[in-house]
């Protein structure tokens, strides 16, 4: 893959992550990329990630505490920008 694809996803994800959220790091970059591919992956192929979250679930806990965090954060930022 092209250095320069990487760098403009990159940018995209950075963006998508402070609208979504009103600020960004890696580590949160990291959580919106997880996040989104996870809820992609569970509407296209729900075969696939129930049986995973069946296979690891432990990991499936993880992920629903990821997706609470994203929610949250959401909530709160959309709530600060009506106020």
């Amino acid at each position: 893959m092209e250095q320069k694809l990487r760098e403009q996803f990159d940018g995209l994800l950075t963006k998508y992550t402070d609208l979504l959220l009103g600020e960004t790091d890696d580590e949160l970059k990291e959580k919106v990329q997880m996040w989104a591919l996870y809820t992609y992956m569970s509407k296209s192929m729900p075969p696939l990630v129930k049986h995973w979250n069946e296979q690891y679930p432990d990991a499936k806990e993880g992920m629903k505490e990821l997706i609470q965090e994203i929610r949250e954060r959401n909530e709160q930022y959309r709530n600060e920008q009506n106020n």
